[in-house]
């Protein structure tokens, strides 16, 4: 690759990530010495007016010199980019790259006049469990008139009249019994999907919100569950419908059987609709939430004893909230009051628990609500998550289509995939990309497994690049076992915990390895992200912060590549994963898709 200026939010770059209004931040600009520039100007906006300010040479490097301003934050958000001037000719970096022509603001680094997100999430990694799926405690419970019983061993039936309705019987004393398990897998952090009394199986139609489904063990089980993990030294986070709801939660019933209930407020009314009202996806089943009702809002996060604060309380201690459809919130036709109701929720959450994580599922490819000043992050799908699906998968008809396009799955090489991984991190500040959740599956998706083709060492590649990528790593649960599946509903699997020699030891032992790596690693938790190889087959990148400096390698296929690490400054010092290497020069050349995260110095 071509050797051009680096520049990101990580520690290296920005003295202060989360400055207060009337600090000064220092900006740092890494220039390779055989980029020719003469002058580096940063240009920036005070109350909305363009600024210049000239950089200093401020250190010279064997192979970089660095460029440093500073900046006073007048503003919420200070928007900047780079100018590098060489006889007389210049040129701009910004998030996206190196430009010999003027570019917009839509892609400068940005920088947030507010506290940032946790500091826990820096070395966590998550564990996805679907709470019908995961274990069952065996406890006979009545079953309502939706679920359809099914034995542990069965598989999901998937598309037909019963999907959402097939009842397992998972719940949270089953989740309880498997701690030591999560504990020797390496995990630290439970995100559960939906737990609120609902009339399917995944729950995202809550009917309420004032308790745990009794059908997962209510809220003792729920109490025991997170005394238990916690103690264990693990966070939980719980999973939110703030879009909608069930049509069987009472403010709906009450709103439809009284015009005058306070509770019709709550609602979208459309007389064109058959079922008089807007839901999601215009289903009658899920009633879209009205926020321009104050009372609404103080219902759901604004009040003391709201949804969202409660069960961040004691005894109930969620950590977090991942919040379902976050970018739909609050949007309805001409209306968007979406950034109202994601910062008042943040608001909600920072009063209640300053130390709780905020992600948003959001399936835009331009995520405006990832300004920082409300959801803290997002379920990364599309600047880490589709990109590498559509980069590893084996095209078939028979996988649900994860990018939402017409026909198969696309197949892109390395080039395009990076394109659309840089592309998606440049919109947004720094702090929003470390703060978001990446992913390679979930259960709204295919398995990665089946994503793959069963294709153990491209998995344990993709497996690498979600433990080393800027962000929190969430695997669902069962993947590290080999558990496949096409499409969502076909990835709600059970685990086989009766015979565990059927799981995949080879991906078990690699995913305990690579999580190891993640949580104790500081160029993984503080890093930066340099791109330094891009092929079609192959990518690699850095994670540099002022403690160390770690090189990742990945592969999708039988690949043949060399890095020169030379002209970075770098050789290799120590294996952390993958093959066994030293010095300045990596070669790799291998049969099947590989892997590998080495220490430089």
């Amino acid at each position: 690759m071509q050797l051009i200026p680096h520049h990101d939010g990580s520690e290296l770059y920005v003295s202060n990530s989360a400055p207060k209004i009337g600090e000064n931040v220092e900006l740092r600009l890494r220039v390779p010495k055989k980029f020719k520039v003469d002058e580096v100007h940063i240009s920036f906006f005070h109350d909305g007016e363009p600024r210049t300010r000239e950089a200093k040479l401020t250190k010279k490097g064997s192979t970089d010199n660095w460029w440093s301003v500073k900046v006073e934050v007048i503003n919420s958000t200070l928007h900047y980019r780079f100018m590098l001037i060489h006889k007389g000719n210049y040129s701009w970096f910004n998030g996206v790259g190196l430009f010999n022509h003027d570019v917009t603001d839509r892609e400068d680094f940005q920088i947030v006049a507010k506290p940032a997100y946790p500091k826990w999430i820096q070395s966590a990694v998550f564990y996805q469990i679907f709470p019908d799926r995961f274990a069952k405690s065996g406890t006979e419970r009545e079953l309502p008139e939706w679920a359809i019983p099914r034995k542990w061993s069965d598989l999901p039936k998937g598309r037909d009249k019963t999907t959402g309705q097939e009842f397992y019987g998972g719940d949270f004393p089953g989740i309880t019994s498997k701690l030591d398990y999560l504990k020797d897998l390496g995990v630290n952090s439970i995100y559960f999907t939906p737990a609120f009394p609902s009339r399917s199986n995944h729950r995202y139609d809550a009917s309420s919100f004032d308790e745990i489904d009794p059908l997962l063990g209510g809220d003792e089980g729920f109490v025991e569950f997170s005394s238990a993990a916690h103690k264990a030294g693990f966070r939980i986070m719980g999973d939110l419908t703030t879009n909608h709801f069930g049509a069987g939660h009472r403010w709906i019933q009450k709103a439809l059987a009284d015009k005058t209930a306070v509770e019709r407020e709550y609602f979208y009314w459309d007389s064109k609709i058959k079922h008089g009202y807007e839901g999601w996806w215009g289903l009658a089943s899920l009633p879209k939430l009205n926020y321009n009702s104050q009372k609404l809002r103080e219902l759901m996060f604004d009040g003391e004893n709201s949804v969202v604060r409660k069960w961040l309380r004691k005894p109930f201690s969620v950590d977090g909230w991942r919040i379902d459809v976050g970018n739909m919130t609050g949007i309805y036709l001409d209306q968007n009051i979406n950034q109202e109701v994601s910062r008042g929720i943040r608001n909600a959450m920072e009063e209640t628990n300053s130390d709780a994580w905020l992600v948003a599922e959001n399936a835009d490819h331009s995520p405006s609500d990832l300004d920082g000043f409300g959801w803290h992050g997002t379920m990364n799908y599309n600047g880490f998550a589709r990109p590498l699906v559509n980069w590893f998968n084996v095209p078939s008809k028979k996988l649900g289509n994860f990018s939402g396009l017409p026909g198969v799955n696309p197949r892109f090489d390395g080039v395009g995939t990076v394109a659309m991984m840089r592309a998606f991190a440049a919109g947004i500040p720094w702090r929003s990309l470390v703060a978001s959740m990446v992913l390679l599956d979930s259960h709204d998706t295919a398995r990665f497994r089946t994503i793959v083709a069963n294709d153990e060492h491209a998995h344990l590649s993709a497996a690498t690049l979600l433990l080393t990528y800027p962000g929190v790593p969430s695997i669902f649960a069962g993947d590290e076992l080999g558990i496949e599946g096409a499409w969502g509903e076909d990835s709600r699997r059970t685990i086989d915990w009766d015979h565990p020699e059927k799981w995949n030891k080879t991906l078990h032992e690699g995913f305990k390895e690579l999580i190891a790596i993640h949580k104790k690693r500081d160029g993984l938790i503080n890093g930066g992200l340099r791109w330094i190889h891009i092929s079609e087959d192959s990518i690699a990148y850095l994670r540099e912060s002022k403690k160390e400096s770690i090189l990742v390698f990945a592969s999708r296929s039988a690949v043949k590549a060399k890095i020169d690490l030379a002209p970075y400054g770098y050789k290799i010092c120590k294996t952390l994963y993958g093959a066994e290497k030293t010095g300045s020069k990596l070669s790799i050349s291998s049969k099947t898709a590989t892997s590998g995260i080495w220490i430089l110095k």
